[in-house]
């Protein structure tokens, strides 16, 4: 019976998030899940984006928590359209969650949505938002281990990116074990080592980024 009721929980979210793809590719945007468990830094790594970004193309972001507004009050302060998703101990967006938020989002054409999830590197893997980019963060101080231990987010990943690199001289950190669990796993995901303290690798990332950044036909 418990299988059953998530298989009907999973399909039901399915039909939503194939909803939202298509509103969203109406709309001329392009969503962005931004995955990864907290203090890794998906808020550090957005708000580079929108740096980087923001002069070139239109950006909307919705942030993810289990409660508080505080990324969502930083976001704002930049004159970002945001807005602010609390699930009260839930652990993972779905696609009810990001239609309901994102109509509200007046967004210009073309835009890119960056989508914060809660976090953690269970639950968001599984639920389909009906974004366009998976991005899966990871970094040097989480360890080299990540990506044998949670291998459906790693999996599902259509990039990554390995933050906090200006702290691999100090961690016992295993670039390579890091690397082999990822390939084991996904063979085509880009890798970027970055940091957003230092700017390192950052370039790197955007460039890749805003390959992607414009709505496909």
């Amino acid at each position: 019976m418990e299988i059953k009721i998530m298989k009907n929980i999973m399909e039901a979210n399915d039909r939503i998030a194939e909803l939202n793809r298509a509103m969203f590719k109406d709309r001329g945007v392009v969503p962005i899940n931004v995955m990864a468990s907290p203090g890794s830094g998906k808020t550090s790594v957005i708000l580079q984006i929108i740096k980087a970004l923001g002069t070139e193309i239109g950006i909307g972001v919705i942030e993810g928590d289990i409660a508080s507004s505080i990324d969502a009050e930083t976001i704002d302060k930049l004159g970002i359209p945001v807005r602010q998703i609390n699930t009260g101990g839930g652990c993972h967006l779905d696609a009810t969650m990001i239609k309901t938020v994102a109509q509200d989002l007046k967004l210009k054409e073309p835009s890119l949505l960056l989508i914060e999830n809660v976090g953690n590197l269970v639950c968001p893997s599984t639920f389909d938002l009906g974004e366009t980019v998976k991005l899966v963060i990871a970094s040097v101080p989480e360890g080299h281990d990540k990506p044998y231990k949670y291998t459906p987010m790693f999996m599902a990943a259509n990039v990554i990116i390995l933050n906090k690199s200006d702290l691999m001289p100090y961690i016992d950190f295993n670039k390579d074990i890091f690397y082999d669990g990822v390939r084991a796993v996904n063979q085509k995901a880009p890798v970027f080592e970055i940091s957003c303290r230092t700017g390192d690798g950052v370039r790197e990332f955007i460039s890749w980024l805003r390959e992607r950044a414009r709505p496909r036909a």
